[in-house]
């Protein structure tokens, strides 16, 4: 039991150390889809824009979807490519 217990604390805190890491992709994503969303489906969504994702060997789309508002005072902002010294990463879209 006690090293199951010291395994998932161990494999918890790697998890953690990955979540925050950044990777840099030295080439820049393709320019962004126009995309053109249908209705939302009720009054508390809002469109979150689609984006390239690095898989680790080429840029691939993931289309935007609807996504329902947190709370009254929500506003989502999207997601981005920065060019750093080196090389491109990914900031996350959030609530704000």
């Amino acid at each position: 039991m006690k090293n199951f217990f010291s395994t998932a604390v161990i494999g918890l805190a790697l998890a953690v150390v990955s979540a925050n890491a950044q990777v840099y992709v030295r080439i820049g994503p393709p320019p962004v889809r126009v995309e053109h969303p249908g209705p939302p489906p009720g009054p508390n969504y809002v469109w979150v824009k689609g984006y390239h994702q690095w898989n680790g060997r080429a840029y691939v789309w993931v289309p935007g979807h609807y996504e329902r508002i947190p709370h009254p005072h929500a506003r989502w902002v999207d997601g981005h490519w920065r060019q750093t010294s080196h090389g491109w990463i990914w900031v996350e879209g959030h609530w704000r």
